[in-house]
């Protein structure tokens, strides 16, 4: 069975100057999103790339959080293949923010967890609020790892970080996060938006060519890595245990939920 399409998520986009900015979400469940607002993620981040005259890409979430990952309301009595799209239609937008001509820059706040850490990841540069956290807790929902999920954390902190966060879903503070490398940037909340402000003009300020370049350069050394974990063969999800465990997970309040527990995958 094909779920009713959820109601429309916003991906906003925004430009002054060089500088354009993405916002996920529109307030509701953290900025989880559904598959087809991934799919239209893609359109964007592709389109925006396609601007000449754009230097830097800042993504952001709506409100105080950066995005809980994928909206689990989108998968409920959802067939496989349905699934599976989803899946697809997230790895299309972080392949896209990865392939963008110029510089990606993540300002997070709240939560960034499961596919909203994925999407941190997949940016070239991330400036975490002090009071925010990122981790993976995807395991415990029968959601299996694939090795672009994967080989994002393995650049950033390593393979032993990357199988601790995987294995037992735990999301780290910003402090943490900076010193295992999943974030370059811990900076007070009410700071955030000025520091990546900041950030993103003296970027923009450079010479484009070069950034460019730079950006190429690194891209380089990582393709490797991307073109290894490209096809992967495995289902997204272990089906004898994914339902029932977002139906479960689905009928907590979020008062009860764990404290490091996001809402969504």
């Amino acid at each position: 069975m094909t779920p009713v399409p959820a109601p429309d998520v916003t991906i906003a986009t925004f430009r002054s100057g060089a500088v354009a900015e993405i916002r996920i979400g529109d307030g509701r469940r953290r900025n989880a999103l559904p598959g087809e607002a991934w799919a239209r993620l893609a359109h964007q981040v592709r389109e925006l790339g396609a601007c000449r005259s754009l230097r830097v890409l800042v993504i952001r979430g709506h409100g105080d959080t950066f995005c809980a990952g994928s909206d689990m309301t989108d998968w409920v009595d959802a067939d496989s293949a349905y699934v599976e799209e989803s899946f697809a239609h997230m790895e299309e937008a972080f392949s896209a923010i990865e392939d963008c001509p110029v510089p990606v820059v993540a300002e997070i706040r709240g939560v960034a967890a499961g596919a909203g850490c994925q999407l941190a990841l997949a940016c070239d540069l991330r400036l975490m609020a002090d009071s925010a956290r990122i981790g993976m807790p995807i395991a415990r929902l029968g959601i299996l790892a694939s090795p672009a999920f994967a080989a994002r954390m393995v650049a950033l902190a390593g393979p032993s970080v990357a199988r601790e966060l995987l294995y037992t879903g735990r999301l780290v503070d910003a402090r943490t996060a900076v010193e295992l490398g999943l974030a370059d940037h811990q900076v007070p909340e009410a700071q955030l938006t000025d520091r990546t402000g900041r950030l993103a003009a003296a970027v923009a300020a450079q010479p484009p060519a070069a950034i460019h370049a730079a950006k190429l350069a690194v891209g380089a050394v990582l393709g490797p890595q991307r073109q290894a974990t490209a096809v992967n063969p495995r289902p997204a999800v272990a089906r004898s245990h994914f339902g029932q465990a977002i139906a479960a997970f689905l009928g907590q309040q979020p008062a009860t939920a764990a404290p490091d527990s996001p809402l969504t995958p």
